[in-house]
């Protein structure tokens, strides 16, 4: 590696001008008590001799500095650990050693944070891999036990064959959608999802979302209805498919923990011109305040029992604040452990719409 040095003059300059100056007062101070000449020629010579001392003083302290600097520190560059010389590349060495420390320092700390980081992506890794093995392992042993009890004989109850057969489809069907949203949020992710932007009423997309939920809401008795009854039509632009699937997870997910008899509440509020905001509320369980900032991590879950009594692939937050942030929004959590929570997230509105306004 080729390294080259950024040149400072600073401390040869005031080094050869100590030493000159004592160098020269010294021999004058000599020839004044063992020369007696004339002073005109005294202080010729001692000018001439402070010139050629700076002079060679200088010289001598900056290249006895550059070769200092080049040997050990390069040294410093290319062994330490907590350095790697590839990132020095065309960088060059500077002989001012306080740049030198700062620069040395902002390396380590920099190598430092990078450590660090690693850490905590290790320690993240672990815990998906974890998660990832027991969200598998119910619906796995699950479909096993029930095969292996049919090919233990129960295949002849006609009966129990299908009962058995329809529950083993469910747990199938179960690690068929755990796989899906695994490939969705890798997608998204990696950036390989491409989105297809249109403009659409996102009014008519919620009331749409009511009805496929319909069913599930009524289980539970749970009203699914916007805060405000005269909602009007609102253009915005983005993935018309991916937005439905943030509406569904985050509609489901109210269903999923809000309580029965409650309500679920969808509102849309023009934030500014080029903005509206969706908000979905529930008067259901709630978070708690120490839980909120890792809701969007996957498979994270606030309940900590091993049940799943709700079912779900745990993947269904992630998925929605990838695909707000794949449109460059922002999503919002606010929530109230025993009150109820609100989920939020921005759209742009549709061009065509913000024209209309401005006239």
């Amino acid at each position: 590696m080729k390294i080259n040095f950024k040149k400072t003059y600073k401390f040869a300059v005031k080094s050869a001008l100590y030493i000159s100056l004592f160098g020269t007062g010294f021999v004058l101070i000599l020839m004044s008590l063992f020369y007696k000449g004339q002073l005109n020629h005294q202080i010729a010579f001692g000018i001439i001799f402070l010139i050629s001392i700076y002079i060679f003083s200088f010289l001598v302290l900056q290249y006895r500095v550059e070769r200092f600097i080049y040997r050990r520190v390069k040294k410093i560059y290319d062994e330490v650990s907590l350095l790697e010389s590839t990132t020095l590349i065309n960088q060059p060495i500077t002989t001012d050693m306080e740049t030198l420390s700062r620069e040395v320092k902002k390396f380590a700390t920099d190598k430092k944070l990078e450590i660090e980081m690693l850490e905590i992506r290790e320690q993240y890794r672990r815990e998906f891999l974890g998660n990832v093995s027991h969200e598998l392992k119910t619906p796995l042993f699950t479909v096993q036990g029930y095969v292996s009890t049919l090919l233990d004989g129960a295949m002849d109850d006609k009966n129990i064959r299908k009962k058995y057969l329809k529950r083993a489809e469910k747990g199938v069907e179960r690690l068929i959608y755990i796989v899906e949203d695994l490939d969705m949020i890798t997608k998204l992710e990696s950036g390989d999802l491409d989105l297809n932007m249109t403009d659409f009423d996102i009014v008519e997309l919620i009331q749409n979302v009511f009805d496929l939920l319909e069913m599930k809401a009524d289980k539970k008795k749970i009203k699914l209805a916007f805060e405000s009854r005269n909602v009007k039509s609102v253009i915005v632009r983005g993935d018309q498919d991916r937005i439905q699937q943030v509406l569904e997870n985050l509609i489901v997910n109210s269903v999923k923990y809000g309580k029965d008899g409650g309500l679920t509440e969808v509102g849309v509020v023009n934030l500014t011109k080029k903005k509206v905001l969706i908000r979905i509320s529930d008067n259901g369980e709630g978070v708690e305040k120490q839980n909120i900032p890792r809701l969007f991590e996957r498979f994270y879950r606030v309940d900590k029992s091993g049940t799943r009594s709700e079912g779900g692939s745990g993947l269904g937050l992630a998925i929605v604040k990838h695909i707000i942030e794949a449109h460059k929004e922002k999503v919002y959590v606010e929530s109230e452990f025993g009150i109820g929570s609100e989920f939020s997230f921005t759209l742009e509105k549709a061009h065509k719409t913000i024209k209309a306004e401005v006239k």
